[in-house]
Order: C-alpha cells, then sequence, then structure tokens
C-alpha cells in the first residue's frame, strides 16, 4: 500500500496491458550466463540508487529538471559507467567461455495470443474499477490511492508504447551511436527545465522535494555504479519496469535484486552515517555525509545563470550525440 510500491506495481500492469493489447507479450528466456548479469547488474543498480538518492529517474531526470546540479553530476557517472560496462562486457566474451546459446522459446498457444487484446482490455477496465471503488471511499488515504493507481497504470502503458529507456539514452551511443532515444531525453530536458522553473518561481512546487541531498560525491558514485549496472543487467530500473511486463524474465531477477541489494545497501549507508540527514545543520536544506540539496539558483543568486548552464550542457550533449552519429568515434564496438 506504500504510494512508491503501488505506482511500481501499476506501472508493470500498465505495461502488461499495452504488451497484450499491441499483441508484443511474449515471455523471453535468456541464455543462463544473463541470469548471472542480472543480479550482478540489478544489485549495482540499487547500490548507485542508494548512493545517488534515485535510479535515472530520481536520481538523475528529476534533479536535472528541478535545476539541481546533483542530476548533472549523475549523468556524468552514468556516462562513465555505461561506458565500464560495455568494456565489462567485452572483456568476458573475449576471455570467458560459456554457452551463449538462448534455451527454446517458450511458445504460448495461439487460441491464447489471439485473446490478448481482449485479455488487455479486461486488465484495464479491472484497473479502472479498482481506482473508481478506492475513490469513492469515505477514508481520504484510500481515495488518494486511487489517483496512484490511474497514474501508475498510465505511465506504464505509454513508457511501454513509447519504448522509453534512460538505460539505452546512455549506452547505444557508446555500442551503436545510436542516438535517438539520447535526443529524446535532451529534447524532454529542454521543454520541462524551463516550465519547471517558470512553477518554482511562482512557488507552485517546492523545487527541493525532488532534489536528492547527494550532490556531488553520492551523486557521482552512485551514477557509475548504476551505470555499470544498467548495461549488465539490460535496462535502467524505469525501463525495466515496462519490461517486466513485456515477458522479459532477465528484468524480473535484474528488478529483484535491484529491491533487494538496494534495500540493504540503503540500509547500510544510513547506519554508517552516509545518507543519514545531519539533523544538527541548520540550513533550509538536508546535509548527509556525502552531499547536500543543491540547488542552482541558489548557488548562482537567481535563475539567469542556472538556465543557461543547463542550456549549455543540453547543448553539448547533443552535439556529441550528433557528432558521433556521424563518426562512431565514441563507439567500443
Amino acid at each position: 500500500m506504500h504510494r512508491m510500491s503501488l505506482m511500481t506495481i501499476l506501472l508493470v500492469l500498465g505495461a502488461f496491458t499495452a504488451a497484450l493489447l499491441s499483441g508484443q507479450f511474449a515471455p523471453n528466456r535468456p541464455p543462463p550466463q544473463e541470469y548471472l548479469w542480472a543480479a550482478i547488474g540489478g544489485g549495482l543498480m540499487g547500490t548507485g540508487a542508494a548512493l545517488a538518492g534515485g535510479c535515472t529517474t530520481g536520481g538523475f531526470f528529476n534533479p536535472v529538471l528541478h535545476s539541481s546540479p546533483a542530476g548533472w553530476a549523475m549523468w556524468a557517472g552514468l556516462l562513465g559507467g555505461a561506458v565500464l560496462g560495455i568494456k565489462l562486457l567485452l572483456w568476458t566474451f573475449e576471455h570467458v567461455e560459456w554457452a551463449r546459446t538462448p534455451p527454446p522459446t517458450l511458445r504460448l498457444p495461439d487460441a491464447l495470443t489471439r485473446r490478448f487484446p481482449l485479455l488487455g482490455l479486461l486488465v484495464a477496465c479491472g484497473v479502472l474499477l479498482w481506482a473508481a471503488a478506492w475513490y469513492g471511499s469515505d477514508d481520504r488515504q484510500v481515495a488518494a490511492r486511487a489517483v496512484i493507481v490511474v497514474a501508475g497504470f498510465a505511465i506504464g502503458f505509454i513508457m511501454h508504447r513509447a519504448r522509453l529507456c534512460f538505460a539505452r539514452a546512455f549506452r547505444e551511443p557508446f555500442m551503436t551511436a545510436e542516438g535517438d532515444m539520447t535526443k529524446a531525453v535532451i529534447l524532454a530536458l529542454a521543454i520541462g527545465i524551463p516550465l519547471a522553473a517558470l512553477l518554482f518561481e511562482k512557488k507552485v512546487i517546492d523545487p527541493y522535494i525532488a532534489i536528492p541531498p547527494t550532490f556531488w560525491l553520492g551523486s557521482l558514485a552512485g551514477g557509475l555504479l548504476f551505470g555499470i549496472g544498467m548495461v549488465l543487467a539490460g535496462g535502467c530500473a524505469s525501463g525495466s519496469l515496462w519490461r517486466m511486463g513485456e515477458g522479459h524474465l532477465k528484468l524480473w531477477v535484474a528488478m529483484f535484486f535491484f529491491a533487494w541489494i538496494g534495500s540493504c545497501a540503503g540500509a547500510l549507508f544510513r547506519k554508517i552515517g552516509l545518507t543519514a540527514i545531519d539533523e544538527t545543520n541548520v540550513e533550509t536544506y538536508e546535509v548527509t555525509g556525502i552531499g547536500f540539496q543543491a540547488y542552482l539558483p541558489e548557488l548562482f543568486g537567481g535563475w539567469g545563470a542556472s538556465l543557461a548552464l543547463s542550456a549549455v550542457l543540453l547543448l553539448v550533449w547533443y552535439a556529441l550525440v550528433r557528432y558521433n552519429e556521424s563518426t562512431e568515434k565514441f563507439t567500443l564496438l
């Protein structure tokens, strides 16, 4: 019943429904060694998220939208981690001998696959009835969860149809020089940053709600570990969730270890004081052993320099992606 757990469950359900309606649901079994990569990658992603205060969404995308350099620090770590992860995979392909033949494909009966659209429609109706039942509750907390049910389901559905994956945005330029997903993320940030700035300036939203207290060390180190992990696992956190709904068994393993190891790492880091909030600090922002809640307008004394810095970083990222698409100078394969 926790709002984030509920959101995650509904995201998978939304992707599952989209896969059924589009006829793309297919249980996928990878070669046996891929489960090992899934476990290691999921564990690294969980550890990295515990350090950075979030995954590619909560540690990178949202903080960048909220004009926090913590997001850009994780961005740098993710780029470095993607390179190291690809190099590690290439090394194992060259030096480790194991069977790479995938197991036999799990074939579903044709009578069942033909009914996928109908099943998807039934799941969608069931979710809407679920949300309606909660929304009509006299308990305000239960009624509020109805919004989470609909929002999580819609996010999962849309992410599946858009094939949105942050891992692809950071990984593919170094693997194939393909930069479509990277440019999509850049465009989303270019649109979102000034709109978010307007909301913050008008005090409609408190920006500190989505800024982790991890700038700069936690964000950079967490991004590095997360970047390696998402390459080994084959997807980031949000991308793995919608692909779970599509039937990828490897991602179920990766997300299990992401949740398990990430929870253990988070508890350990808090216990030893790395990510615990310093209650003696008198500032308005939170401080931990590996950083603080950094907000660019506060650091620069206004929005001009903050928006200019974000624009320059996005332009540099875009220019490098376009250059690599033409020359393949940064590809590692």
